[in-house]
């Protein structure tokens, strides 16, 4: 009698941790046990595979202790549906490593899958900055092109002016492509360097320095500035996660200078490094309600936002951030919400 007592309790306990997990269970339904990693996969693309919210991948993804860093993958590598603890998980059999002998021979696959497409960032990462205001206006200034020319492309000299470091020899060229303002407290949090080209320095005369054109993305003009090249190291293996508490924010700007918002758009957001974000953290996006006059109160209501689509952190300063439009099911803009999914 005892026996079956312990049996029935246990089985209640099983069933109600059974229930509990399936009210929260973040899997889409017929998922198959095994996936082959491809090329032209992003980690993105696979969690929103596998799982209803793809920022819940650290959560159920199971790193396997033999694998030589588990948290890269690349193509040809098979991601199987497991059970631990009678809870399901999503582990990572390296196809690279194979048996073949009495020790492991690594097969090379190439470079491991990114988080989200690269080519649609590639540009802003390499390229664009953010500076702090007062930066650009304090650095050194272009005066004149080749032959007095006012306008240089790629394959010309141009003369520049200013205090510069004797020692730096490639610098990128920039113009000021306006304030990224804080809509919710007026301050600002930093100033977009727009990516022009880039020179080499060919001589040295005094103030003036002259700078062969290797690059240019854009014509260099008169009142263009220069800065040492940054050597900045893109991050391109990172999972999608929830953001930390309270990290609510606004659209600030899109890249490329419009207001509105479609998938695969850059965009930045007035929140940061200080409120905890890092990269990965993916944010809902709500679009603002609109006005409208309540006919019957005779008044103006707002109405509540609506989820209109996902944002992923690729890039974290200390007071705001870069994110990609992942989704976007309806016109999005400036000056929408960003908020815990």
């Amino acid at each position: 009698m005892k026996i079956k007592k312990v049996l029935l309790a246990m089985a209640g306990i099983w069933l109600t941790a059974a229930l509990s997990f399936a009210q929260t269970d973040p899997f889409n339904p017929d998922i198959p046990d095994r996936y082959v990693v491809k090329k032209g996969d992003t980690l993105w693309d696979i969690a929103a595979f596998f799982l209803n919210k793809p920022w819940l991948w650290p959560e159920i993804w199971h790193v396997n202790p033999q694998i030589a860093n588990p948290h890269l993958i690349y193509p040809g590598d098979e991601i199987s549906l497991i059970y631990v603890d009678g809870r399901p998980r999503l582990a990572l059999n390296r196809s690279r490593e194979v048996k073949l002998g009495p020790q492991i021979r690594v097969q090379p696959h190439g470079d491991p899958i990114p988080a989200i497409p690269l080519d649609a960032i590639d540009s802003f990462l390499s390229k664009t900055r953010v500076v702090e205001p007062g930066e650009l206006e304090a650095a050194p200034y272009v005066v004149a092109g080749q032959e007095k020319s006012i306008i240089v492309g790629a394959g010309s000299d141009f003369y520049v002016r200013g205090e510069a470091d004797e020692d730096q020899s490639f610098w990128g060229v920039y113009r000021n492509g306006g304030n990224y303002v804080d809509p919710e407290t007026g301050d600002i949090l930093g100033v977009r360097a727009q990516d022009i080209g880039s020179g080499r320095l060919k001589a040295r005369n005094e103030e003036i320095l002259t700078l062969h054109a290797t690059r240019s993305v854009e014509e260099i003009r008169i009142g263009d500035r220069i800065l040492p090249v940054e050597d900045r190291t893109i991050d391109t293996v990172f999972y999608p996660s929830a953001p930390p508490p309270d990290s609510d924010g606004v659209i600030m700007a899109v890249e490329g200078g419009i207001d509105s918002v479609g998938r695969f758009d850059v965009v930045a957001i007035n929140r940061g490094e200080t409120q905890g974000l890092r990269i990965g953290n993916s944010f809902a996006i709500y679009k603002v309600g609109e006005q409208v006059r309540d006919r019957i109160g005779d008044d103006i209501v707002k109405l509540p936002p609506e989820r209109a689509g996902l944002l992923l952190v690729f890039r974290t300063l200390e007071r705001m951030s870069f994110g990609l439009a992942r989704e976007a099911n309806r016109p999005l803009k400036v000056g929408d919400l960003v908020r815990e999914p």
